[in-house]
């Protein structure tokens, strides 16, 4: 075997391996997002949705709606922020991730009393604004994993490049979180209608499981899945050069 053929074969690999994960924490987040959106009424992943809503609800004067939406936005942001912070120091980032995000909705559905529903809202927002740093990228394309309107976008320019000349196809992965997302919701949507509150377990459990499989995913290939962290003295010198 050829060192190019070995290496082409290493690279789908990595690519199906990236492209499965995300798949499936795309699924996680179109569950989670259902069911948070059918308990509480506002979406816990869509920010672009909630940041219209908050608008809404300031033009029609209804300010405490408005504060919660703008504060669960604040909170997805912390929750990113978190997210990015844990996974820098854990040495298997996506299981650490993941099981982060796993007790949060764990969390989340034992508060089922009447005072603790709003912070059950910001349980669930912080945990979806975290598990966007288990995977940053596939093969230097930038994945979404809590959020259809960045891949739709990128799908949409891939589209618009290939029919004027560019026949590279690497935009079309972007359907894969886009797939996970519309099953994952649909799924979500059935498991609340079906069994209520106790819905946010399962998803609690399923986020649990997609970390133990990420142990079994080796960890030089986790690292090709998120950027690296560039020091002040790496920039330096490389603006020097």
């Amino acid at each position: 075997m050829t060192r190019a053929r070995r290496r082409r074969i290493i690279r789908t690999r990595r690519t199906a391996t990236g492209l499965a994960l995300v798949g499936s924490i795309s699924f996680l987040a179109g569950m989670t997002d259902a069911t948070g959106l059918l308990l509480t009424g506002d979406f816990v992943s869509f920010m672009t949705g909630n940041t219209t809503r908050a608008a809404l609800a300031l033009s029609s004067g209804d300010v405490r709606h408005a504060a919660v939406l703008m504060s669960a936005i604040i909170v997805f942001v912390l929750g990113n922020a978190a997210g990015i912070v844990v996974a820098h120091r854990a040495e298997r980032r996506i299981f650490v991730v993941l099981c982060c995000v796993s007790l949060m909705l764990a969390l989340a559905s034992m508060m089922t009393l009447q005072d603790l529903l709003m912070a059950r809202f910001y349980m669930i927002v912080l945990a979806m604004g975290m598990v966007n740093a288990a995977v940053e990228h596939i093969e230097g394309l930038p994945i979404g994993l809590t959020y259809v309107t960045g891949a739709l976008s990128r799908f949409g320019r891939g589209i618009g490049r290939w029919i004027i000349g560019d026949r590279r196809l690497d935009w079309v992965i972007q359907i894969v979180p886009l797939g996970g997302m519309v099953l994952g919701a649909i799924s979500g949507a059935l498991m609340t209608r079906l069994v209520g509150a106790p819905a946010l377990w399962l998803v609690s459990i399923f986020a649990m499981a997609l970390a133990i499989v990420g142990l079994f995913i080796p960890r030089p290939l986790q690292r090709r899945f998120n950027q690296k962290i560039a020091s002040q003295t790496h920039q330096v010198h490389s603006r020097r050069a």
